[in-house]
């Protein structure tokens, strides 16, 4: 439905489905009520001009491929009830610089930012216990990652090509590092591994 410009979605939809609203290129914005609790996969795949989105404190899941090449989303505001985000939630959103992960999030799951190339700094809260494989892989234009303290194990390509990234501090809740974490990351000149490794 590429010529779907605005969605209103009423108070009592629960869920939205799988592709629902996939390859609606046209769709600017989207209101998403509170009485969303979960967002289904590939639900806004290839929604180019989509440029911001709000997910309110009732949505728990984020499914996977949900916002998959909405590259002309630049800011994404998670809501506090979050538990997931799902393999390529955000893969290939070009456009978006800043994203806020709240700290109901305990897993973020492969490639959920991958080849998110304008995405300047990313914190990851103290609830996430594990970066998936190639969660943030691609992501050229990182400069800054904060790893929080629940993290026990980063994945395989995690943080490959952020050539970017100039320094690391990996916390001392991290006990594994998966092949290839830090991949083709050029600019990096320091890292802090810590004993627990």
């Amino acid at each position: 439905c590429s010529g779907l410009t605005s969605v209103t979605i009423g108070n009592s939809v629960t869920s939205i489905g799988d592709y629902a609203f996939a390859h609606c290129s046209g769709l600017s914005s989207v209101t998403i009520p509170n009485s969303v609790e979960s967002i289904g996969g590939s639900v806004f795949y290839g929604c180019s001009g989509l440029t911001s989105v709000t997910i309110p404190n009732s949505v728990t899941s984020i499914g996977q491929e949900a916002f998959e090449g909405c590259s002309g989303l630049t800011s994404v505001t998670i809501g506090n009830s979050v538990t997931s985000i799902g393999s390529y939630a955000f893969s290939d959103c070009s456009g978006l610089t800043s994203v806020t992960i709240p700290n109901s999030v305990t897993s973020i799951e492969h490639c959920a930012f991958f080849s998110c190339s304008g995405l300047t700094s990313v914190t990851i809260p103290n609830s996430v216990t594990s970066i998936e494989y190639c969660a943030f892989s691609g992501c050229s234009g990182l400069t800054s990652v904060t790893i929080g303290n629940g993290v026990k194990s980063i994945g395989s390509e995690a943080f490959s090509g952020c050539s970017g990234l100039t320094s690391v501090t990996i916390p001392n809740s991290v006990t594994s590092i998966g092949d290839y974490a830090f991949y083709g990351c050029s600019g990096l000149t320091s890292v802090t591994i810590p004993n627990s490794v």
